[in-house]
Parts: structure tokens; sequence; C-alpha cells
């Protein structure tokens, strides 16, 4: 029997009921190749672009091997069967497998063609099932109506014999099996035999799909730029405005998040409205609140694309993405979220995972960690809080913001030397906390601003008290003038003295990293004098103490040494050893600039010795770095050689390498005025290597400054 498409079927000792065919020989004559009427590839868009390196992904799986190289009997085959193409709605997926499908047809690696079939997985009224597509599938390959089977196992049986059929004419088939919404619409449709292949899309992760997998991101900056441009100029081809105005044409890429279905909207506005500057549509894109609105046109916005993907998610998962944009932060813990939603880690792990294989959400910076796009995020957070006490929120931020604060606290506790079991809160090692303290510091910061804002004031107080030694030992500087500053300001709208008194301290401490010396001398002086006026003796010594360091700053050296004996007597005075050593390590270092060298020796080791017994390693690090600068003053370079490696040693093994680098520092000296030129040269590189790391450029130009020193009477010698 021969039809008007060209297919013969000569069947011999079989039966034929309907439209089933059962038989022993079975011919199929096929149609030479698959017409583009009947395939239905769309065209490729001339305005695609920044998606090269994952087109190569595409074409590396689709390319043939070389002859010999595949099953005996078979002139060609490829490595990977499948590629599943997963991303985000409106990422670009079917734009990279129409270009991948147009790509290889110009290639000739599919002489048989290619079949297309968009199967509207996450539309509920559209959605091809896959007996429909099979339906399609079976005609664009030249097999009658009359000829295609009613049930959908009989469907595939014969679109595999047909496939099969291609492969071995040499015909290989390429099947792009669009937007599916689950691995079981897509497996009836996908070639097995090694020759013919297929690419799928889809927003989820289709990991039982038994496929190569690609995650698509978003474009870059310069690729979201480029592609306004190139998309604008397809509608418009004299249109300029993306070349003529880069800056605002950044802006509207960053306000799209790089998502190209944003950008493709963007350019058909400004298409359509060639008067419209994109200075006006950066504007009108920069309140969050109507963002979503504006990226839209006609029946197309990022909206919808997103409706499709959220009206599929249950309804734990579904609050949990509403939940999650709860965090100010931009990505967050697996750990944080259980916390944020009250549920045990494990079941919100796992919700977590469904939520990235749906591609709502994205993989962070490490394993346990979750992002969301920012348009995704301004979607989530909309749906949030029209679901607000459905979902609990107000209760779920409370959450967050008491795991937060509670879990800097153990985690900072390792780095506070008064702390003598921080084993004990949740963290074991110092390493694990500040791993913690380093990933959750943007979070950190962000919950500050906006428990601030939103009145939550205890915790804008009391959260960056607890990161104190950490910004102190990251040398955060900056952001901890502001971060004090807030808490300063909450502990006052809260009435509390010392709340306020402390948060002072702490914008000292901030403010002397930062070498504002005379800015930091008022700041102590406040905080000390509203820990005197509170009755909070040792609060007042240790502002004391730190006044005298930034007293030092500014040369006013016989204040400082006052300050630093006043702090070192009340300390003695109420018996706190620990912090009286401290005291006194600042007191060796007033006395040293001021020239009393016997009296800064005395000091020094004093304070060495008292924080060696009270068990502060890294204070007493300091103690000999100040005693070592002292001896190099006197010119005895032995002993200053002996107290800048101790010190050394002690800050390398805390992993303080500013610290480091300041008794290399002084180390370098020692060992030029010992002729030991060539180990001073290496301690002089390794200061600077050290302090360039750490951020601190006066202190690296000293470093320098004492390298050419060394070198120069390297030469002279």
């Amino acid at each position: 029997m021969t039809d008007q498409g060209g297919t013969h079927n000569a069947i011999s000792g079989g039966i034929f009921f309907s439209a089933v065919i059962q038989g022993r020989d079975i011919t199929v004559q096929l149609p030479r190749e698959i017409t583009p009427a009947l395939s239905g590839l769309p065209a490729a868009t001339p305005a695609f672009t920044g998606r090269q390196a994952d087109l190569d992904v595409l074409l590396g799986a689709l390319a043939p091997r070389p002859a010999g190289t595949g099953p005996p009997g078979v002139s060609a085959s490829r490595t990977v069967a499948v590629t599943a193409v997963g991303g985000l709605a409106g990422v670009g997926k079917t734009e990279l497998a129409v270009q991948a499908a147009h790509t290889v047809l110009a290639n000739g690696w599919f002489p048989g063609g290619v079949l297309f079939a968009d199967l509207f997985g996450y539309d509920e009224v559209r959605r091809l099932e896959p007996a429909q597509a099979l339906e399609g599938f079976l005609r664009a390959l030249g097999i009658p109506g009359e000829h295609i089977p009613p049930q959908a196992q009989d469907r595939a049986r014969l679109y595999a014999s047909v496939l099969a059929a291609y492969a071995e004419q040499g015909q290989g088939v390429l099947v792009v099996a669009d937007n599916v919404y689950a691995s079981e619409q897509a497996e009836p449709l996908l070639p097995t035999d090694g020759i013919n292949a297929a690419l799928v899309t889809s927003r989820d992760t289709l990991g039982l799909l038994n496929a190569r997998l690609l995650d698509l991101d978003v474009l870059t900056p310069e690729a979201a730029a480029c592609m306004l441009d190139r998309t604008l100029r397809v509608a418009r081809p004299g249109d300029s405005r993306v070349t003529d105005c880069p800056g605002d044409a950044a802006a509207i890429a960053r306000t799209c998040g790089g998502l190209p279905l944003a950008l493709r909207i963007i350019a058909a506005l400004l298409a359509e409205d060639p008067a419209r500057p994109l200075a006006a549509m950066a504007a009108d894109l920069r309140d969050e609140r109507t963002r979503l609105d504006e990226i839209s046109y006609a029946n197309t916005g990022v909206r919808a694309a997103f409706d499709l993907s959220y009206q599929r998610l249950d309804p734990g998962h579904a609050r949990l993405f509403r939940l999650l944009t709860v965090n100010p932060g931009p990505d967050i813990s697996t750990q944080t979220a259980a916390a944020l939603t009250g549920h045990d880690q494990a079941v919100t792990r796992r919700e977590l995972e469904a939520l990235a294989r749906a591609h709502l959400i994205e993989h962070g910076s490490g394993y346990g960690r979750w992002r969301m796009h920012d348009l995704v995020r301004l979607y989530a957070d909309q749906h949030g809080r029209s679901n607000a006490q459905a979902d609990a929120r107000d209760e779920a931020y409370i959450r967050l913001l008491n795991h937060y604060l509670d879990t800097t606290i153990a985690a900072s506790a390792h780095l506070d030397p008064a702390v003598a079991d921080p084993a004990t809160r949740e963290f074991n090692e110092r390493e694990q906390a500040l791993a913690w303290l380093d990933a959750e510091y943007p979070n950190l910061t962000s919950v500050t601003y906006a428990a601030a804002s939103r009145g939550h004031l205890a915790v804008a107080r009391d959260l960056p008290r607890a990161m104190w030694h950490f910004l102190s030992w990251r040398r955060h500087f900056n952001d901890w003038i502001t971060l004090a500053t807030i808490a300063s300001n909450a502990a006052d709208r809260l009435g509390d003295p010392r709340g306020e008194a402390v948060a002072r301290a702490s914008l000292a401490a901030a403010l002397h990293g930062a070498r504002r010396f005379e800015e930091a001398i008022t700041a102590w002086q406040h905080a000390a004098q509203i820990f005197r006026d509170t009755g909070d003796r040792n609060g007042e010594a240790g502002a004391l103490s730190n006044l005298g360091l930034a007293l030092q700053g500014v040369a006013r050296f016989e204040e400082a040494i006052t300050a630093c004996q006043e702090a070192a007597q009340i300390f003695r005075d109420t018996g706190d050893r620990h912090r009286e050593g401290m005291a006194l390590s600042n007191l060796g270092s007033a006395l040293q600039q001021a020239a009393r060298f016997e009296e800064a020796i005395t000091a020094c080791q004093e304070a060495a010795q008292i924080l060696r017994d009270t068990g502060d390693r890294h204070s007493e690090a300091m103690a000999l770095n100040n005693l070592g600068a002292t001896l190099v003053q006197m010119e005895l370079f032995q002993e200053a050689f002996t107290a800048c490696l101790g010190a050394g040693e002690i800050f390398q093994d805390t992993g303080d390498w500013h610290g480091a680098g300041e008794a290399l520092s002084n180390l370098g000296i020692a060992l030029r005025e010992m002729g030991r030129f060539e180990e001073a040269i290496t301690a002089c590189q390794y200061a600077a290597l050290f302090f360039r790391e750490t951020h601190d450029e006066y202190n690296e130009g000293i470093a320098l400054a004492n390298l050419e020193e060394a070198q120069q009477a390297t030469r002279q010698a």
C-alpha cells in the first residue's frame, strides 16, 4: 500500500486490525527526510547571544562519533543519546535547543531531520500527553493517520520501529521535546538506538531521565546588554539606544537579572516606542513593587511565566518558597531555612531540593546554600505578603532573627578569649565557627539593617555586638562602623544606656581599625563616660585601655600611658587578671612610643606572662610583639628576634595573618641589624604579603620600606 506521503508498507504473514499492525515481516519504506513543515522546528533568533559555551556542550553531545567507534555494524553513533536542558522559566532553554537543532541540520549530522514538539508541560490546559506527541511525530515521519494505533504503547512501539528504520538507512533524526514537566512525559519520545538523539527542555531538573543534564544560568551583565541591543536592532535596525547609553542599558540588564525573557519583553517595549529613552525605561524598572508589572508585553510577561511553575508546587513547597523571601540577605542555608519554617532540617532540605529541581531557587556558593533570581524573589515575596497570615510570616521572621543572633553568639565565642568553653556552644572547632561567620556575613549585615528598619531594635543592637570579634578578625572596618552606628542608635531608641556604651565601644574599635583615630578617641571617651555613669567599672576600664591605643595613633603618648595605667589598676582592683594583662600590653606599647623603654619592657613581659597564664595565646602574641618592638628600639636585637619570632609563630598558629605581618615586620628589622640580610628580606616580603592580603595599605607601605632597607644593606655588604 502506498499513500500520498510516500510511505509504502509491504506486510506478509500478518494480521491487520483497524490501525494496529501486527505481523511477522513488516517493511516500511520511508520518506527521504522529515520536511521542515512537518518537523515543527521554530526559526532561530538572530539575537541569540551569551550562550556559546552552553551551545558547545549541546553540539559536543550531538556530534557523531568518528567512524568505527560506535556499535558494530553501525556507521555512526553518538556519545550521548539524550541531553536535558533545565532552567528557570524564561532563561532561554527553548532558544538554546532550537539554535542547536539548526546548527546540527546545517552540519548534516542528522540527515533524517528534526522532530520538534512543544509539550506545554506546565500548562494544564494545553499540555500534550505522550500519546498526542507520538501521533504528531509519527505523522511527521510519514506514517499515514490510518496506520497510527490508538493506544499510547502501540504508538511508542511503532515510533521506535520507524526511528530504528531511519537509523538503519543512515538517516539519523534529532528529537526535540520542549517544555517537559516530568520524565514520564518525555520518555516515550526518546530514541535509544545510539544513532538518533534527543534534546529535552524543562523547568525541572529531570534527574531520572537517564540523560546528560545541562542547567542554564542567567546571562552575564555584558551578554544581557548585548542581547538587548541585538533584539532591539532586529526590530529596528538603526536603533542605537543601547550603544548610545551603555549605563542605562546596564541598569536595565541588571534589573532584568540577565533573564532573556525579561530582556526580550523590554526590547519589544522599546521597539514599540522609538522615542522612549533607555533612562526612562531604567527608571520605570527601578521600583521593585511594580517591576514585574512593567516587564510585560501584551499577554507575555515574566509573572505569567513564573505562575506556571508556582502553580505546580504542593502546599508545603509553596509555603517554603514564599517564606524564603523573609530572609533579607542574598542567600540562605538549609539550617537557616529550617529555622525559618520551624521544620526539621532534613525535611527542609528535601523541600529545598524540590524547589531547586523546579528551578525556582538555585544552588548557592556551596553545598547546602540556596539563592533566588531577583525577579523570582520579587514574585515570591508578593505571594508571601498576600499569604502572610496563612504562612505565619511574622513568626517566621522572629525565628529567623533569633537563629542568626544565637548562632552568631555561638560562633563568635571561638574568637573571644574571654570565653573558656566555646566548643559547648554549637560549633566544635574554631575553623568551623569562622567558616559559618564568613558564609553568613552578608546575611548578618542585611539582617541588622532590616531589623533596625522594621523596629526589631534589640536585634539591631545585639547582632553587631555579637559580631565584634569577627569584624575585628576579618578587618571589616567600614562595615563595622555602619553596623555599630546602627546598634548605637537602636540602644538609644530603647533607652538602654549600657547597650549604647557597648555600641559606642564597638564603634570606637571600628574607627580605630580604619585609622580614624580622632573619631575613635571621642567614641572611646563617650563609652567610658557611660560605663562610669552606670557603675560598670570593667566596662570603663576596657574603654580606657583601648582609648590608650587610639591616643597613641595621634602621638599623645603621655595621655595614652595615663589611660592604660588607670585601666590596668581598675582591672587589678576588680580581679580581672586576663583583661589586666591586655591593658598592660597596651601600656607597654604606649611606653615604648614615649621612649620609656625600661618601663615598656617590664609592662610587656608582665602582660605576656599574665596572658600566657590565662590561656589567651593570641593576646600573648600581641604583648610579645610589643616587647619585640621595644627591644629593637633599645638595639637589643637578639632578644628582639626571640620575642618577635615567638609572636609570629603564635599569630600564624591562630590564623591571624595581619598580626603575623606585624611580627615579621619587626623581625625583619632585627634580622637586618643582626646582619642576617637574606632572612631579613624574606621576613619583610612575607610581612608585606600578609598586609596586602588583609588590605592594610598603611602597614604594607612600612613593610615595603623595611624591605628596601634590607635589600640596600645587602648590596652594601
